[in-house]
């Protein structure tokens, strides 16, 4: 049974308090105060709706609004710079900001925050700590009566290391909110080309008759950073490329492209189908993670012309370390729609290039007449999400001239020029979707759940097994089993096409 399927009410009208803990953090200053400004700046907040950053620092407001100058304000330079009244602009959202100092751990510091809270507020708590910290959060917050009905608490990832801490987690959580109230962010699901993945599939005639095998001959979802693990070692090396995109982000992104069609837009029938497509993933056993499963590490190599270390060689990476950089796999979906259609998901740091893709393969024509052609390919549906989020329909064509000499064509379903409006990020758009209770691009408890029952025992056979992670140099697409995973269906990775 679905957990507390009732859709959360949207706010009433009256002052709205976005709280962020860990308002000083790297995610605030680089992500969630850009993104609120952009809804500030496009009147998408209501004039009493106030942002309190929450930290241990010994601020007041105008020590908060200092750092926000220097740290939040270059992220935000472009939309200045084009605007008529950069000064006027900047400061009318600054006069929306404010700072509690809390330790989080001393139940007596939240008093601050409830000093500062608007009275009759509705509140959205965002959790932009450790997991660890989530319950003394949640509970000291209900002791000092800033938790009610209206309350939504937004939860980052990840959630869990494992099955049983993310299960720890939720159930900490559910003490103080209602599954309602709870949405746990996966920023990849407020991206433009993501939820257009829905229209696209469900709204378009042409398509779902083909949206499955045999039709289909396989799909790729790559996430690929060419930045290394940087400041952020010691989280990563805890955590790793499985942890830490896998077990969301490329599931998240594998669900939108397998689920069935939702008999409604509510979010929780959405969600139903999504859980359905987690629940269906072949289990792996020990000979299908040998098989079907690439680790790597990076190497030293270069990136964007300039020598970078390998990860071993990071600062507060420990000597010796096992920790994947890398990741590529081949799951299976045990159902009608999708039998005998292999998802093959790749994820990396310091790879040749910063994109993230889908690429649905069609298979081949049952019959056809330009079978001994030159330059035949497979059509291919390309769903680019970045570093520019578009959608291209890969098909033959006759080349100019005589004879039957055939080339690649992209029909592009040009977002950018078909529609004026501006098209919000990823955070800017989640985040209104937490204010407006719309629940729908946030994952549910169970799907959290189902879909650590899946990548834990990949995880456990890796750390059974023994062996290190393979090694690729900095700057190129990983190891080269992962080309060879690929090749033994006789595919081939995207760029290698």
């Amino acid at each position: 049974m679905r957990p507390d399927s009732k859709q959360a009410v949207t706010p009433s009208d009256g002052p709205l308090d976005i709280v962020i803990f860990g308002g000083a953090g790297d995610l605030a200053f680089r992500k969630l105060i850009p993104a609120l400004f952009s809804a500030h700046q496009h009147d998408k907040l209501d004039a009493d709706t106030r942002i309190i950053g929450v930290g241990r620092q010994d601020w007041g407001r105008e020590g908060y609004l200092a750092f926000i100058n220097e740290k939040a304000k270059p992220f935000i330079e472009k939309a200045l710079t084009e605007s008529s009244n950069p000064d006027g602009l900047w400061n009318s959202f600054l006069s929306r900001l404010d700072f509690a100092n809390v330790d989080v751990t001393n139940a007596a510091a939240y008093s601050n925050l409830a000093a500062i809270s608007q009275a009759g507020a509705q509140r959205v708590f965002y959790l932009a700590t450790a997991p660890s910290l989530f319950t003394q959060i949640c509970a000291n917050l209900t002791a000092v009566n800033l938790v009610d009905d209206r309350t939504r608490v937004v939860l980052e990832k990840p959630l869990g290391h494992d099955l049983a801490s993310a299960q720890a987690i939720n159930n900490e959580v559910a003490q103080y909110f209602k599954e309602s109230q709870i949405y746990r962010i996966d920023h990849y699901l407020g991206k433009e080309t993501v939820q257009n993945l829905m229209v696209l599939r469900f709204g378009n005639a042409i398509l779902e008759p083909l949206w499955r095998g045999p039709n289909i001959r396989s799909v790729q979802i790559t996430v690929a950073e060419t930045v290394g693990v940087g400041s952020r070692a010691g989280f990563y090396d805890q955590t790793g490329a499985m942890r830490d995109m896998v077990q969301n982000h490329l599931l998240q992104l594998l669900c939108i492209v397998a689920m069935e069609p939702p008999i409604s837009l509510d979010p929780n029938d959405v969600r139903d189908e999504k859980l359905k497509v987690l629940r269906s993933l072949r289990p792996m056993t020990a000979a299908d993670v040998k098989r079907d499963t690439v680790r790597g590490q990076y190497q030293a190599g270069s990136s964007a012309g300039q020598p970078v270390p390998g990860y071993l060689a990071e600062e507060n990476v420990p000597k010796g370390s096992r920790t994947e950089t890398f990741v590529s796999l081949k799951a299976n979906i045990n159902n009608a729609r999708w039998a005998n259609v292999p998802f093959y998901l790749r994820t990396g740091k310091r790879m040749q290039e910063r994109r993230s893709e889908i690429i649905i393969e069609f298979d081949d024509m049952p019959f056809s007449i330009f079978s001994g052609a030159a330059n035949s390919k497979p059509n291919r549906l390309v769903i680019t999400l970045q570093p520019e989020e578009s959608i291209q329909l890969q098909m033959m064509a006759k080349e100019p001239g005589s004879g039957m000499n055939m080339r690649q064509v992209n029909l592009n379903l040009d977002l950018q020029s078909a529609f004026s409006e501006r098209r919000a990020e990823a955070y800017e758009r989640l985040l209104i979707d937490v204010i407006k209770g719309r629940l729908t691009h946030f994952m549910r408890r169970d799907e959290l759940e189902a879909a650590w029952v899946w990548v834990e025992p990949i995880l456990n056979e890796w750390a059974n097994s023994g062996e290190a992670p393979r090694p690729y140099n900095s700057g190129t697409w990983g190891p080269a089993a992962s080309s060879a995973l690929m090749a033994r269906a006789n595919l081939t990775w995207y760029e290698e096409s």
